[in-house]
């Protein structure tokens, strides 16, 4: 195994309304597709074995209890985490040090129900 993620999908009710909500706190554009019966909006990445999409659809539903993932925080994750209330998430945890190895997370519920972390190392 090269590595352990290779896409990731995280699912919506509102796909304009969490695009707004992603943009917004991560600072990128996403870039909209239709595949199938799904509607997906692609994060922007330099990496495309390392990516992933907010995903509307047939058998894709928020939950605050499904598989966390963390999304890269970048330099300072607080600066995103600073952004998600005024976005229409909550934030569940303020950015905190794991260790010197695994850096610093955070956690926060999105505008659609999820549960996503950042993590910067």
């Amino acid at each position: 195994m090269n590595r352990l993620l290779n896409w990731t999908e995280i699912p919506v009710v509102d796909l304009d309304r969490a695009c707004v909500f992603y943009e917004r706190i991560l600072g990128a554009r996403l870039e909209r597709t239709q595949i199938g019966d799904c509607s997906y909006a692609i994060f922007p990445t330099a990496d495309r074995f390392n990516a992933g999409a907010l995903v509307l659809g047939p058998g894709y539903r928020p939950s605050l209890d499904g598989p966390r993932i963390y999304l890269d925080g970048g330099p300072d994750l607080a600066a995103i985490l600073a952004r998600v209330r005024d976005a229409g998430g909550s934030v569940l945890v303020d950015k905190v040090l794991l260790s010197e190895a695994a850096g610093y997370v955070g956690r926060f519920i999105d505008s659609e129900g999820n549960t996503i972390g950042l993590q910067h190392a």
